[in-house]
């Protein structure tokens, strides 16, 4: 992928010249809003919002601002801008000690699992954040989230030689969680993200404390960007009196690679002849099938109940605790790389990134 040639702006600061170096890149978002003419909501450009937030310059980090040509709503984000900015932090990968993400919320828990699996032996933090509420508004969410989000992304290891958090995360409203295992829960409130299955990596208050055995541990190789998505995917979602029309309209469409199946409890799913008789005939022509669980907790179990063993016999991969973000990014990933069908269902089965608990 050729990287567009963006500015940096490097923004004063107090912090010393030994203060890690933190690079924010600014994709749009609610965070960067403000009201037009006719009320509505649209993105600033990256030097209004600059001026909104004068406590930027009050960071005790060096900190430098890197804007994408165009803000963007996150509802209209496709993975071609995750591959941006999985480009952007190799690009900047040595120059920088953490990098902080501002992102609309709506997409936010796909962005950041689709990051955390482009950027294959992360050792330093990306953290994405952003707001409920619009920078400059009353009560705006913004300063805080973003402010500690800057505190996550430049903590070091109190060995000093490493830094605390080397993977992708979300800070939102006091809390740090991991990239693959955020959701969106919420769209009124200021706590609008859950760590699914998997207990916070840090908590804000008073200090940012950090709870270091959640955190993965530090990478032994070097950082690989990838570049590869698959994106003739689907996801199917399992709900009583699905039709056989509906299911062999999703699973038929030209091209198809992969599926994610939203299924009833511990991976559940109809045994009706036809259903079965669909995902075998996809099976049977490539499409990789990933069970996922529509429960916000638990994990699926393929073979527990009867309707969930026959799936197992088909092929389809269990996919064990993930989130439907986590799953459909993972699957996008996974069938990039192009691998042969049965190292691609391993891979589907295994942990990479934190997103699926241990047994």
């Amino acid at each position: 992928m050729t990287l567009p040639d963006l500015p940096l702006l490097t923004l004063p600061t107090a912090a010393p010249p030994a203060a890690p170096r933190v690079l924010m890149l600014y994709t749009g978002g609610t965070i960067g809003m403000a009201i037009n003419r006719r009320q509505e909501l649209v993105p600033l450009r990256f030097e209004k919002l600059v001026r909104k937030m004068p406590d930027l310059r009050r960071v005790p980090y060096r900190l430098e601002l890197l804007a994408l040509p165009e803000p963007i709503d996150s509802s209209n984000v496709t993975p071609a801008d995750w591959r941006l900015l999985a480009g952007l932090i190799g690009q900047h990968y040595a120059a920088f000690d953490g990098f902080v993400v501002l992102h609309g919320t709506d997409t936010m828990a796909y962005s950041a699992a689709a990051l955390s699996y482009l950027l294959e032996h992360l050792a330093k933090p990306v953290v994405f954040t952003g707001a409920q509420v619009p920078v400059g508004r009353p009560r705006s969410d913004a300063a805080r989230n973003l402010l500690t989000a800057f505190d996550a992304a430049a903590a070091r290891h109190p060995s000093a030689l490493t830094m605390r958090v080397p993977e992708v995360s979300i800070f939102f409203n006091d809390i740090l969680i991991r990239g693959t295992r955020a959701r969106k829960v919420e769209s009124q409130q200021f706590a609008a993200f859950k760590s699914e299955n998997y207990p916070p990596l840090a908590r804000a208050g008073i200090n940012l404390e950090f709870d270091d055995k959640n955190i993965r541990p530090l990478p032994a190789a070097p950082l690989r960007v990838h570049q590869h998505l698959e994106e003739r995917v689907a996801v199917l979602r399992l709900f009583p009196g699905i039709t056989e029309a509906v299911v062999r309209a999703v699973l038929s469409l030209p091209g198809l690679r992969g599926c994610v199946l939203e299924t009833y409890g511990s991976g559940n799913a109809p045994t009706a002849p036809w259903f079965l008789r669909c995902l075998e005939q996809a099976s049977q022509q490539g499409v990789v099938l990933l069970n996922v669980s529509q429960c916000e907790e638990g994990r699926v179990v393929q073979g527990h109940y009867e309707t969930s063993a026959r799936l197992a016999e088909l092929g389809v991969v269990g996919g064990d605790d993930i989130t439907p973000e986590a799953a459909i990014t993972k699957l996008m990933y996974v069938l990039g790389l192009g691998l042969p069908e049965a190292p691609t269902r391993r891979l589907l089965a295994q942990d990479l990134r934190g997103e699926i608990s241990p047994p």
